[in-house]
């Protein structure tokens, strides 16, 4: 991936200013989303987990909780269906549960444009070309979301990823960003076909369709 050094430092200068003035221009949403968020049983505000981001190293992203912690008799979590509430539900059709992605941005785990960062246990199902992926920072939204989000096959995905990382410019993310606010106006494919989310990408292949 050869691209101008001084290209990538304008982007990381544009997350870093884009992203502090989302937290502080959006701080009311932050209060009214963390309340659709404290409304849902059974955990905190904030939902922590661990995903790989540039060069596949770990970090914590942060987003608002939108399901409950419910488990069967023995111990496992329920589907994502089951345990989806109707404040949960709202703040993943509206988008807004990735507002606190905001800050994973301004700390540099993040880009505002990028390959989506995934579970971390799907690292071992990477062919070497999907590991591409994490050449560079994944992002809040990113050219496979604006093409489909959770509605295209995990390939498609994926290939779309490599693509975005082989042709990046700033004015790619660009028209990114522009049509990442038309999904999310529109609210489209905001879970996969017949799933409250998406499904997972080391199920069988006959889950995935």
């Amino acid at each position: 991936m050869m691209k101008s050094r001084t290209a990538w430092r304008v982007k990381r200068w544009l997350d870093c200013v884009i992203a502090a003035f989302g937290l502080i221009a959006f701080a009311p949403l932050f209060v009214y989303c963390a309340y659709r968020a404290r409304r849902i049983p059974g955990g905190p505000v904030i939902f922590r987990q661990i995903r790989p981001g540039l060069n596949g190293e770990l970090f914590t992203m942060y987003k608002f909780r939108t399901m409950t912690n419910e488990t069967d008799a023995e111990g496992r979590l329920l589907p994502d269906i089951d345990r989806l509430t109707g404040d949960g539900n709202f703040l993943r059709r509206t988008s807004l549960d990735e507002l606190p992605e905001l800050w994973n941005v301004l700390i540099g785990d993040m880009s505002l444009v990028g390959p989506r960062p995934l579970l971390k246990e799907y690292l071992d199902h990477y062919t070497p070309q999907q590991m591409r992926r994490h050449e560079v920072r994944p992002g809040i939204t990113g050219l496979a979301q604006v093409s489909g989000r959770n509605d295209l096959p995990w390939d498609q995905r994926f290939e779309l990823d490599v693509w975005y990382i082989d042709h990046w410019s700033l004015a790619l993310d660009a028209r990114i960003l522009a049509r990442t606010v038309l999904k999310v106006l529109k609210r489209e494919s905001i879970s996969a076909p017949g799933l409250a989310t998406v499904s997972r990408f080391d199920e069988p292949p006959q889950a995935l369709r």
